[in-house]
């Protein structure tokens, strides 16, 4: 991972020093979207059952939300379970349904004392009745936090986000409710899964894998990404931390050229967009 050049001994700083940093350099992402990747690897490599390395990842979870608190993160959306993911063993799609109801339950009030907010996207209504329940059980007593929102992504599907937003914005449509002329990107968002949140600003993926997975294919449009080797059940504190030192040190253009750049003066005085300059810098004859 790229330190910032004037952070290169952060990897031996102890934590509470190590947020305090990071905390002193600003820019701190306002939305952190993590594709947790590498349960299964895990538990492969200390000969454990593949759901071994799920319960292990419950406590990165609770790692990353004590420390976006830290922070002061506004929203951490965790890729939680995939649309694809049905495809699964039955047995194990089974396990993590009810792996989902236990968490909830067991963390729920540790969540509260922390002040966070819960929310869910995703094809909720394909959860299973009790899986559902316990979710909507934990939202509502929540509802009235104040700190961090944790965003569960719960059989979510990028694709299908999408086609669904497009659906709700042609029955808009048909309805009367605006005409093609008045249709925008904030316009198609309103039908996305949770239209409230801002787009991630840092999408993290463990594991090594450099995909985004049908993971926010809207949101991520142009969000930093940081791909890290680390598998999820020991990513902890420490590599949040370092991926957020990471995430300040890059120059975020949203397509643009760099202020400084964008249509400037030279130190000479000159536009940079001078066409006479160019053909200076470049000895391109009359």
């Amino acid at each position: 991972m790229a330190l910032p050049h004037d952070m290169k001994n952060l990897v031996n700083l102890g934590l509470d020093d190590l947020a305090a940093r990071v905390i002193e350099r600003g820019d701190l992402p306002k939305h952190i979207a993590i594709i947790m990747d590498g349960n299964g690897r895990w538990a492969k490599k200390r000969f454990l059952p593949r759901l071994a390395g799920h319960r292990a990842g419950r406590h990165s979870v609770r790692r990353c939300v004590e420390i976006c608190g830290r922070l002061g993160i506004d929203v951490l959306t965790l890729y939680t379970f995939s649309q694809e993911n049905f495809n699964r063993p039955v047995a194990e799609v089974k396990a993590l349904w009810h792996f989902l109801q236990e968490t909830l339950s067991a963390e729920r009030d540790e969540l509260n004392r922390r002040g966070v907010r819960l929310t869910a996207s995703g094809a909720l209504d394909l959860l299973p009745d009790k899986a559902r329940d316990a979710l909507q059980k934990s939202i509502d007593s929540l509802a009235d936090n104040k700190g961090l929102t944790l965003n569960l992504a719960l059989a979510y599907g990028g694709r299908q986000e999408i086609l669904r937003a497009a659906l709700h914005l042609a029955e808009r449509l048909q309805a009367g409710e605006f005409t093609p002329d008045d249709v925008s990107e904030d316009t198609f968002a309103e039908g996305l899964y949770s239209p409230d949140l801002p787009d991630p600003d840092l999408v993290i993926r463990t594991s090594g894998e450099g995909r985004l997975s049908n993971f926010l294919l809207w949101q991520t449009a142009y969000s930093e990404m940081l791909v890290t080797p680390v598998l999820w059940p020991d990513f902890d504190q420490t590599e949040l931390l370092l991926s957020v030192a990471d995430y300040q040190n890059r120059e975020r253009r949203f397509g643009a050229l760099p202020q400084d750049r964008a249509g400037g003066e030279t130190a000479s005085g000159d536009s940079l967009l001078d066409p006479a300059r160019w053909k200076r810098m470049l000895k391109v004859r009359p």
